[in-house]
């Protein structure tokens, strides 16, 4: 891979950060967090964890205590990935859901086990220093003294008291005097920092076998939810074997299913036998690739992705270095497609990138999934549940049909770039739907373009819709536009009135010294920081 080039060709609201040791993600208290743990001598994971800690306190309208989360991790000489993701509660009548066209959002129909807090527990004991009650101080502090809400956040939020009308417990913890905090006011949650202080006190005990899985067990037998102690009881977050996906001279790094993360590994590798670097970075030409390659990888993740132990194949077999050069050639490179799935062979969010001095880097994703998860908030604890279920299918026969014990097709994608054993890069990007494109959009400017990661961040996005339309950034030229839809690509610039959401960015790219550039997506409010 060349040397990444150093000029900033779009708008930017902030340069990249050189430094030993870096934190980047979406909320300056969170990643100030981080950064008091590698300043006491805690290790990348520590920095991880206690700004995701974090965030579920400064940002709770994307992440919370009941989320999920996954995580890469580089220890200074092997990678290693955790799925953190919850099941279903066993229980989960299935039948009540048969005649609905999608799975509910809201409630406890969509809550599934939370998995974050094993995340946390499970990092904090194999590769930290400082302890998980250390971790959670920052976080425990911000929610007992309060904090000064951001003004993107305070946006996210104030969609709230219409989404959740009728939730009193919701409304009773995050809409104090009936309405969202604006920007700047000061918002106070005690319970959670409570909370927070029990869970590190037990090593994550008392979530999942102690009092606080007892509440959350009484206000789902309350309220006619299915979750009871033995799903919570029986959670563990799972080390897995990461995915390497080779791209020319590098490799993309996600982890297996049940996550989307092998969209972007099956659209790089289809990628990879078009020569899109003959074309500039914004050009009409080297977009409909991209798109036409991500058109396809979505196709075949719809039919096959699902909780693994469900899967009707492998996935590996999705990667199949001959079904994806097969794939690559239904692409014409003038024309927009409509694809179906192959047959390969058979055999709101928030992201954490950390790196520390002796070389470890993470990547840490977690999530509540849409804008406060399910709604569900357990009284007097502060624990927000995710409603990860709605990414369930309804389809008869489909390997990621809804069922009880089952883990749902998640979004949420942490990754890495190696060259050979070496990591490059640690990154993610926030947004649902758009994360795996994003993983492409960046993997190609950072390897075809050599731009450098804050300039990679800041350049104009666009996204393919589920029904594969083109939405773009308003900064898309308009003859690039034109262009796209003179291919047939149905095409739509964002509307500053209903701003579509193109994702928030953090990355960190290891440097030939062994030092760190951290860079953070002016998306969202939040920033790199190193000493």
């Amino acid at each position: 891979m060349d040397p990444l080039r150093f000029d900033f060709p779009y708008p930017s609201r902030r340069m990249p950060v050189f430094a030993a040791n870096v934190v980047a993600t979406s909320q300056p208290l969170a990643a100030q967090a981080g950064l008091q743990m590698l300043a006491e001598g805690g290790t990348a994971v520590d920095a991880a964890v206690a700004a995701a800690i974090a965030l579920t306190v400064v940002e709770p309208s994307s992440n919370g205590i009941g989320s999920d989360a996954f995580a890469l991790v580089w220890d200074g000489a092997e990678l290693h990935g955790l799925n953190a993701s919850g099941r279903a509660p066993k229980r989960l009548d299935v039948a009540t859901l048969a005649g609905r066209n999608a799975m509910p959002t809201r409630g406890w129909d969509p809550v599934t086990v939370p998995g974050a807090v094993s995340a946390w527990v499970a990092l904090t004991e194999r590769f930290g220093r400082l302890g998980l009650e250390r971790l959670v101080a920052p976080a425990a502090r911000y929610a007992r003294d309060g904090f000064p809400v951001g003004p993107m956040t305070a946006d996210s939020w104030s969609r709230a008291p219409k989404a959740f009308a009728g939730m009193d417990a919701f409304a009773a913890a995050f809409l104090p005097d009936g309405r969202a905090p604006r920007a700047g006011e000061r918002f106070r949650f005690p319970d959670q920092a409570d909370t927070l202080e029990a869970i590190a006190a037990t090593g994550g005990e008392a979530f999942y076998r102690g009092p606080l899985a007892e509440r959350m067990v009484a206000h789902a037998v309350a309220q006619g939810g299915a979750l009871r102690t033995d799903d919570l009881a029986e959670h563990r977050a799972a080390w897995v074997a990461p995915l390497r996906q080779r791209y020319h001279d590098i490799d993309l790094v996600e982890l297996p299913p049940n996550g989307q993360g092998i969209v972007a590994s099956i659209a790089l590798g289809i990628l990879a036998h078009h020569d899109v670097a003959a074309h500039a970075p914004d050009t009409a030409d080297a977009i409909h690739t991209q798109i036409e390659a991500l058109k396809l990888a979505f196709a075949d993740a719809r039919r096959y992705v699902a909780d693994p132990e469900a899967m009707e194949l492998e996935a590996e077999r999705l990667l199949d270095p001959d079904y994806l050069a097969q794939r690559a050639r239904l692409i014409d490179p003038q024309r927009a497609s409509a694809f179906d799935w192959g047959t390969p062979p058979r055999g709101g969010t928030v992201l954490v990138t950390a790196a520390d001095a002796e070389g470890r880097m993470v990547a840490l994703i977690q999530s509540n999934y849409m804008g406060f998860g399910s709604g569900v908030v357990v009284p007097g604890t502060g624990i927000s549940l995710q409603n990860r279920g709605a990414g369930f299918s309804l389809e008869p026969g489909h390997p990621n049909r809804v069922a009880g014990g089952k883990r749902p097709f998640h979004t949420i994608i942490p990754a890495f770039l190696c060259a050979g054993e070496r990591p490059l890069a640690a990154f993610g990007v926030m947004g649902g739907h758009v994360q795996a494109q994003m993983h492409v959009q960046l993997v190609v400017r950072l390897h075809d373009f050599g731009q450098n990661p804050q300039t990679a961040i800041d350049a104009p996005r666009w996204q393919l819709t589920v029904a594969n339309d083109v939405v773009v950034e308003r900064n898309v030229p308009s003859d690039v536009v034109a262009e796209l839809e003179r291919r047939g690509h149905r095409v739509r610039v964002d509307d500053p009135a209903a701003p579509t959401f193109f994702g928030g960015a953090q990355l960190i790219w290891r440097l030939d010294d062994g030092a760190f550039l951290g860079a953070s997506d002016g998306r969202r409010e939040g920033l790199a920081v190193g000493f």
